[in-house]
């Protein structure tokens, strides 16, 4: 169901003229946990950012992890160089980066300040609480040169290598939380400063020594993404284990942060393994206010591979979201949730339904909050059914997948802040244009919000004479960012509308609609449709053949 990675898945609303109707032929009823929300949603709906891609700088690799602090991304992963947004390979101002950089959120540029170099790949980059330093972790020995095994620190208001920092990790790390004084990381290492540690650590934020009473085990396989709940009395765990010191915590828990002991963890969102073709497992975890947003991936068919959300002081869960298509990355903000995936079935949600051949989709947006009750069948091995579950939101960018890894994926991180939201990877364009790697989106106030109705899907209308008149037909279309889209009818070569019908639409579900021109003069006469969203994008179609 998920590729496994290295790293880490209606209502009408119809305002009519006198003379028009509508049918809605084709149109299916869905539950209440639909797409809502965009960029100019209902009153007391929250919006999601613009589907428009904005410019920022590209890299020529893959894109694993990300972090924020005020307005500069951290971005680690896989690559040696970075480039202009709009610019191919090679281009005169393309740069060396090593695996690591830093951009501009509201700009897109690159940190010009912030030019490090690490010797292998970075899986993870995370932010002390404070802001004042980023930590790496991954597969790299050096950074600038200087030895670092695998994990290392900046100072955000310098750019610099923190050389004091030098822990000595005996493997791959993964995941990593921090508080201002110590940092806690998983990963699939055993050995740590020369001394045991079976697949987690923790060490001193001034000198990288250890903290010797934090021993928690990871005993089954990898630790995939760390976080710290609120208070900095839990650390919350996710990825691949069965067991988290010694006793059955399938994929996700929490211990304690001075003593390492097992905190209380009550949900169970992962499912427990079955063999090694067919198991989930957590790929990310994002805290927000008093919830963790966990990501995970599913292997082997219709095994959990979307999101959940649960009390980081409990585990207790808020929703769980089975859609079907890994989920690699999370980030919350406002009262959204961004996430990045391969989506390609979220009937659970009242959405999208599988297609043949299957179709993906790398990114989607949903309610912090849980809206309904997930009435499909769960999914293989499940803890649960009937649970609660959150809305998807109408915010559907297209992100073309990449090669780079082969792994066929696009987005792998997302990060953000209260106006923006980022996302890194490998995919080649964004919306069907260049944009390699990086890309940002903006809040509509922020936005150019020229991204309007689709083109490919408004076909021209039909038009056949009635007892009534002229009755015209045609299929709606939709838009990225907005849900609720206006279409005009037009008569001939007229610019004026005789008729007007307001209709919510998706790419999954877009309704038959049919106006009856009542008005028509006596002769034949030709029909366009205008469509526009509610941000002024304005689409038209072709003419009906000739009618009368």
């Amino acid at each position: 169901m998920g590729a496994q990675s290295r790293r880490r898945r209606t209502s009408v609303r119809a305002g009519l003229a006198a003379t028009a109707t509508l049918t809605l032929a084709g149109a299916s009823i869905m539950p209440a946990a639909t797409a809502g929300a965009d960029t100019a949603p209902p009153s007391g709906t929250p919006a999601t950012v613009s589907a428009d891609p904005l410019p920022t700088w590209q890299v020529n690799g893959v894109v694993w992890s990300m972090t924020t602090v005020g307005n500069t991304v951290y971005a680690t992963g896989n690559f040696s160089k970075a480039r202009p947004p709009g610019t191919a390979p090679g281009n005169a101002k393309e740069v060396a980066r090593g695996n690591i950089l830093a951009f501009d959120l509201t700009t897109g540029n690159l940190v010009t300040s912030f030019a490090h170099s690490l010797n292998g790949q970075g899986l993870r980059i995370v932010a002390s609480p404070d802001g004042k330093r980023v930590y790496v972790g991954g597969e790299f020995t050096a950074v600038d040169g200087k030895a670092h095994s695998r994990l290392a620190a900046f100072d955000t208001a310098t750019g610099k290598l923190v050389d004091a920092f030098d822990p000595k990790v005996s493997n791959i790390v993964r995941g990593i939380a921090a508080t201002n004084s110590k940092v806690y990381f998983g990963g699939n290492f055993f050995n740590v400063n020369g001394k045991s540690r079976t697949r987690l650590a923790a060490v001193n934020a001034s000198d990288g020594d250890n903290d010797n009473t934090w021993r928690p085990t990871a005993d089954d396989n990898e630790v995939f993404a760390l976080a710290m709940a609120p208070g900095n009395e839990r650390v919350l765990i996710g990825g691949r284990f069965q067991q988290l010191n010694g006793a059955a915590h399938v994929g996700i828990g929490a211990v304690n942060t001075t003593s390492g002991a097992s905190a209380a963890w009550s949900s169970r969102p992962i499912p427990t393994k079955q063999d090694n073709k067919h198991f989930s497992y957590v790929t990310d975890l994002f805290v927000d206010g008093d919830t963790v947003y966990g990501a995970a991936d599913g292997e082997g068919g219709h095994w959990f591979d979307g999101r959940f959300a649960a009390k980081a002081a409990t585990g207790d869960l808020v929703w769980l979201d089975n859609c079907y298509g890994a989920t690699y990355g999370m980030y919350a903000q406002g009262s959204a949730v961004y996430s990045v995936s391969h989506a390609h079935a979220c009937e659970s949600l009242g959405a999208f339904p599988e297609t043949k051949p299957q179709t993906w989709h790398r990114a989607l947006a949903e309610t912090k909050a849980a809206t309904g009750t997930d009435h499909a069948p769960p999914g293989a091995n499940s803890n649960y059914r009937n649970q609660p579950i959150p809305s998807l939101l109408h915010w559907f960018p297209t992100l073309t997948a990449g090669t780079f890894t082969g792994q066929s994926q696009a987005a792998w991180a997302v990060t953000g802040n209260a106006t923006y939201v980022a996302m890194g990877g490998e995919f080649p364009k964004v919306n069907g244009k260049a944009q390699q790697g990086l890309v940002r989106f903006a809040l509509k106030a922020k936005a150019p919000n020229k991204t309007g109705p689709v083109k490919a899907d408004l076909a021209a209308p039909t038009a056949a004479k009635t007892t009534l008149g002229i009755r015209v037909s045609w299929k709606s279309t939709w838009d990225q960012d907005n849900e609720a889209l206006t279409y005009e009818v037009l008569r001939d070569s007229g610019t004026t509308a005789v008729g007007t019908l307001k209709k919510d639409s998706t790419f999954w579900n877009r309704p038959s609609l049919t106006f009856t021109d009542a008005k028509a003069p006596k002769g034949k006469h030709t029909y366009r449709i205008r469509v526009k969203d509610p941000l002024g994008n304005t689409l038209t179609s072709a003419a009906s053949p000739s009618v009368g």
